[in-house]
């Protein structure tokens, strides 16, 4: 996995590629949450991520937990079509703003 973290007028955008999972998803996690709190708007841009585990959708749900709690939207982009259906057999579809 590979991200790429941009801030710009107050919309942080995370670039996500490759694998979300057990191993990766602690590097994403330790990526975001330096702005936590701070009351930004948050996208994860999946347009090249392949894959997601339960691990990956923890990161993902506590980043939207943790972003909205302080005011921020935060929103999922570009999802291949096997991902969305991870997020469709889930549920976060219907918790998490995609686009």
């Amino acid at each position: 996995m590979e991200i790429e973290i941009l801030k710009e007028n107050g919309t942080v955008m995370v670039n996500i590629s490759g694998r979300v999972d057990t191993v990766t998803a602690p590097e994403l996690e330790n990526g975001v949450k330096q702005y936590f709190g701070q009351g930004v708007d948050m996208v994860f841009n999946c347009a090249k991520m392949e894959y997601i585990s339960s691990s990956g959708l923890r990161v993902v749900l506590a980043a939207h937990k943790q972003v909205t709690a302080a005011g921020g939207k935060f929103m999922v982009t570009n999802l291949n079509a096997e991902v969305k259906s991870v997020f469709d057999l889930t549920g976060f579809s219907r918790i998490i703003a995609l686009g």
